[in-house]
Parts: C-alpha cells; sequence; structure tokens
C-alpha cells in the first residue's frame, strides 16, 4: 500500500487482516493522493487537513520529499482546529494527545512522518501485522513495474496470499497471480456509521473522526466489518 497520512478505516482493516504489510516508500509521489492530505469533520462537513510540503520535483519518490521548513507554524494551525471541532467528542481527551505526537515528530522527510504516524495509530488500535517498507525488499526495483512489482515483492516475502482494495479489482487479473502460485483477494468495507456529535453522518473520514467518537473495543470491531472478494 502507498504511505497515506491519517486514513480511512478501510486502510486499518486491510493491515489488521494481513501478517505482513508493505508500504511502498519508493513509489513516486502525487499531489492528487492521500500521501500528505486527509478528510476531517469541520464546521459539520468534510473538509481537508494538508501537510505543509518543500516545493520540489513532482517526480521524487515519497521517500524523498520533505516537509516545508514552516511546517511547524502549519502544525499549530491544524492542531488548533482539531481541537476547535472535536473537543466535545466522547474521546477527545484520550486521542487528542496521541494526535499531538503525530504531528510533533521532528524529522521533515514525509515518508519518515508518515510513517511515524502509521506506527503510533496501529499501536493504538492493537493491530501486530508486521511492516516493510518496499525499498528494503531485494527485487529490482528500477526495472519491475505495475503487477509483475508486486508479484515479485510477493514472492520475496515468502506471501502464497495477496490481499489488495477494492479499487484493485479494475487493476489485478487474478489468474496472473494464481500462475505464479498467489491467491488474490479484494477487501471491501461495509457500511461503518456513528454519531458525529448532531451532525449529519458523513462516512469515510480520516482515522482520527473514528477515534474520537468511538472507543478502542468499538473501533476493534468495525476492522472486522469487511468483506473479502
Amino acid at each position: 500500500m502507498q504511505p497515506y497520512f491519517i486514513p480511512y478505516i478501510g486502510y486499518w482493516q486491510l493491515m489488521n487482516v494481513a501478517d505482513k504489510f508493505v508500504v511502498y516508500d519508493n513509489i513516486q509521489f502525487s499531489k492528487k493522493g492521500w500521501f500528505h492530505r486527509n478528510r476531517l469533520l469541520i464546521n459539520g462537513k468534510d473538509k481537508l487537513i494538508t501537510l505543509p510540503l518543500k516545493k520540489d520535483s513532482d517526480y521524487l519518490d515519497v521517500k524523498d520529499r520533505y516537509l516545508a521548513e514552516l511546517k511547524e507554524e502549519e502544525f499549530i494551525k491544524i492542531l488548533r482546529i482539531i481541537k476547535q471541532n472535536y473537543s466535545k467528542a466522547p474521546y477527545f481527551k484520550e486521542i487528542f494527545p496521541l494526535v499531538e505526537d503525530i504531528f510533533n515528530y521532528g524529522n521533515s522527510n514525509l515518508f519518515l512522518f508518515i510513517e511515524h504516524s502509521i506506527v503510533i495509530i496501529k499501536g493504538q488500535l492493537g493491530i501486530e501485522t508486521e511492516i516493510i517498507r518496499s525499498s528494503n525488499i531485494p527485487i529490482d526495483h528500477n526495472n519491475l513495474k505495475g503487477k509483475d512489482k508486486v508479484i515479485a515483492i510477493i514472492k520475496e516475502t515468502g506471501a502464497s496470499e495477496y490481499i489488495n482494495t477494492i479499487g484493485g479489482e479494475a487493476l489485478y487479473n487474478k489468474a496472473d497471480f494464481i500462475n505464479n502460485g498467489i491467491k488474490l483477494k479484494f477487501i471491501e468495507s461495509n457500511n461503518i456509521e456513528y454519531k458525529q456529535l448532531k451532525n449529519e453522518f458523513i462516512p469515510w473520514l480520516s482515522i482520527i473522526d473514528i477515534m474520537m467518537f468511538n472507543s478502542i473495543q468499538e473501533i476493534k470491531e468495525f476492522l472486522k466489518m469487511y468483506k473479502l472478494k
């Protein structure tokens, strides 16, 4: 999976069901992706919060991108927005310090910043899955692309089954994986709904939203609410 910033529940469902979770650190950054942003409940609506990035080439990998030099000022603003909009949430006192830990990470490297946030949330949710950086897997990273790269990673890690998000149905053919001795499955989240103060429910926000409004035990039940196809 790509390294997303504070992603939605489906990301964590996938991580939780797997034995090993490979995070692409050597994948090209995209401004349109979820590497540096996500949606939260702000003034009763879903709004993006975005990490400030240092200006650089759009062709660099995520591990070669950096946060802006004045990131601390932007982080203070983001934390203030989160506090203003979630202070009345039932689990705010437990979760806001965790959010502060995420933003107080000292390293400006974008991938390391995201990886740190993943590790913090993973621990809070009690997910024990091993996380592996893709660049540490000894395959031909320069020439392998698409499904061929995925299959090479799977073989190198010794896995016999690969689970991808439901969107992968449009990208991958199960026969290609079966021919390589690999079972391919797709995970699809069930509809998950919970109370967001007095607001009309907005689904698929950042995991931070779920953590603010639900106990860890409730979230652990959410992690089981999916279908494997």
